[in-house]
């Protein structure tokens, strides 16, 4: 099993070895399925409650859609070479260029953590107040974040293969359909269908807000599926576990806002309240914070993944324990108010980013593997970052002309420049011998 043990005294997080190529679509469904549930996304989805239950449903279903396939060929392309994220942009942005995603991607990832590590806190000091008449929320986040860097440390394989396929992903899927059950039970459905929302007019900006999800996992994909058995297997996997994982748990926190009476926006608090309230919701509760804590190991392993592109010789065992330490300290002191500001942000600067990488890899080089390893000179692609450039700067302009939002503008601003400078000349590294012997014969 290719986990620490594996990696950490290799001179930089290199291809996954064909001994380590062993997660099958299956696998990936599970993965990504669980990765996709949270408490989190049940948040965010409140938000979208404003256009009502069948808006809604339309709006979470298309953006699960669009931002579920993106994800999916991203992990194509990781799967294809076979390298975690970051040096996947080596031949794309040159190795100094890769440098500017790593720095943010960490930044965010350790973000993520935070956020995680403070949603669950809170909640599960909600459960401890109404079963034991206490319960701070502090205690609970060094204990999740305990958990998560034990996860981090045993890697993905291990995490897959015998936590979430023999455990996590049952308890998750049963705690699930047992929260769908007891809230869909409790409205009328048919009266809610046939409201209209508050905001009707605001479709395509929710659809936007969901897929910033699945977006938000761009960065870190590839560090799962190079160890896929095939990049077919890694995007069928990837897209149906995502996809089902990110409709569902966006539509429970729109029945939330809906049928529980917590208005726009709520807390933390208040929905681990209303989901305690539902009979047996506490039991529930629980199952879902112990499977979301899957996601704080995957912020915390692909934080420690990227920082190797830019210090090939760290220990990662070190880094997954610093970057634990670091996560749970922010959730326990700092605000999390500008939750909704940092999904904006993360989809400013990352879903045009893959949008070179998309287009360089299925446009540009058609397909062809084009070799995550060092490019020969080193040094930052210019036109790819101006390519990088012109998708945020097409972000930001239509989220705030534009009724659709800024996610797809900027995917197709940032592929489409990237496109036509290599067709100029101005970018898309070409391949090399130098390039294919430092990557070691992997294809």
């Amino acid at each position: 099993m290719t986990g620490v043990a594996g990696e950490r005294f290799a001179p930089e997080p290199a291809a996954a070895t064909a001994a380590d190529r062993r997660l099958g679509a299956r696998d990936h469904l599970v993965l990504w399925g669980s990765l996709g549930v949270g408490l989190l996304v049940i948040e965010t989805g409140t938000f979208v409650a404003e256009l009502g239950l069948a808006r809604a449903v339309l709006a979470v279903a298309v953006g699960s859609v669009i931002g579920s396939a993106l994800l999916a060929a991203a992990a194509r392309i990781g799967a294809a070479e076979r390298l975690p994220s970051m040096m996947l942009l080596r031949p794309v942005l040159g190795r100094r260029g890769s440098l500017v995603p790593t720095a943010l991607n960490v930044l965010q990832l350790v973000g993520w953590t935070a956020f995680e590590l403070w949603v669950m806190g809170h909640a599960a000091a909600v459960i401890g107040r109404a079963l034991f008449g206490h319960g701070g929320a502090g205690v609970w986040i060094v204990v999740f974040a305990l958990w998560s860097t034990a996860m981090a440390l045993g890697g993905p394989l291990a995490v897959v293969r015998v936590w979430l396929e023999k455990v996590g992903v049952w308890a998750m899927l049963a705690a699930s359909l047992y929260l769908t059950y007891r809230l869909a039970s409790s409205v009328d459905l048919g009266a809610l269908w046939s409201q209209a929302g508050t905001a009707p007019g605001g479709f395509w900006r929710m659809v936007d807000l969901v897929i910033v999800m699945p977006v938000s996992w761009l960065p870190l994909v590839a560090d799962y599926s190079r160890f896929a058995t095939s990049p077919r297997a890694s995007f069928r996997g990837t897209f149906a576990g995502y996809a089902l994982a990110n409709t569902w748990f966006y539509l429970l926190g729109v029945l939330f806002v809906l049928s529980a009476d917590l208005g726009p926006a709520p807390s933390p608090a208040d929905l681990a309240a209303a989901i305690a309230a539902l009979g047996g919701g506490a039991l529930a509760l629980v199952a879902i914070l112990v499977d979301e804590t899957d996601n704080v190991f995957a912020d915390i392993y692909s934080a420690a993944v990227s920082i190797r592109n830019a210090l090939p010789g760290a220990d990662q065992r070190v880094l997954v324990v610093g970057l634990g330490a670091l996560g749970a300290v922010l959730a326990a002191v700092a605000r999390m108010d500008a939750y909704f500001d940092f999904l904006v942000l993360i989809g400013s600067v990352f879903v045009p980013l893959f949008g070179v990488l998309l287009a360089d890899h299925y446009i540009v080089g058609r397909g062809a593997g084009r070799g995550g390893a060092p490019d020969a000179d080193g040094g930052v692609r210019w036109g790819a970052m101006l390519a990088w450039a012109v998708g945020v700067t097409a972000y930001h302009g239509a989220a705030a002309a534009l009724p659709i939002g800024g996610s797809l503008p900027a995917l197709a601003a940032a592929g489409g420049a990237y496109v036509a400078l290599a067709r100029a000349g101005l970018a898309g590294p070409a391949r090399s011998p130098a390039v294919d012997d430092a990557r070691g014969g992997f294809r």
